[in-house]
């Protein structure tokens, strides 16, 4: 597995692009930075979902959630822009055959991440539509933190919150709308300053 980590080591550097192409700085947000965020985020929800009596797998989540991004270490962070030109099919084909390729060195828990990675992919499971949501938050925490400290020209990143529907189940739901709810009310009152 020696391999594995080591590549596993370029997300710590990789940049989100996204922050790039909008003109902030080199080392605004790192893939490493935002899967932290994402594993954060998915541990909070879930236990507050569980909290409120609907069933889901934690482990799961954390684990979908730390494994989420790291086709990123052999095809990058492609930006949502990048889809209009490969396709959305050859993009996701791209990532599939990254991520086998990366864990093809962990022997036989490859298969268990694969499933991982391919149920993220699919949104299959109540899971991984919760690891979305918290992917979405983490997103929106990190805007208004840039907003926060001056940056400008982030709107189009917020339209994500007006129509957010993670087809979690009714308590799950509620959670995350929730913690949608108060990133926007956040930023609202920062802007009313």
């Amino acid at each position: 597995m020696l391999p594995t980590l080591i590549e596993l080591q370029r997300l710590k550097r990789l940049d989100r692009t996204g922050w790039t192409l909008r003109g902030l700085p080199n080392g605004t947000e790192s893939v490493a930075s935002h899967s932290f965020g994402v594993c954060a985020t998915a541990m909070l929800l879930a236990d507050e979902i569980k909290q409120r009596g609907v069933e889901i797998d934690i482990e799961r989540v954390l684990r979908m959630a730390l494994v989420h991004d790291w086709a990123e270490t052999r095809v990058g962070d492609m930006p949502k822009t990048a889809t209009t030109y490969f396709g959305a099919e050859a993009r996701k084909r791209a990532e599939e055959n990254a991520f086998r390729d990366i864990v093809a060195g962990t022997g036989n828990a490859s298969s268990q991440y694969e499933s991982l990675f391919h149920d993220y992919e699919q949104r299959a499971s109540v899971e991984a539509r919760l690891v979305k949501a918290a992917d979405v938050i983490d997103l929106l925490i990190q805007v208004h933190a840039l907003e926060r400290a001056g940056a400008r020209g982030l709107d189009e990143f917020w339209e994500v919150a007006e129509n957010a529907n993670f087809q979690l189940p009714a308590g799950a739901a509620e959670v995350v709308e929730e913690v949608m709810n108060s990133i926007v009310s956040a930023r609202r009152d920062c802007r009313s300053f």
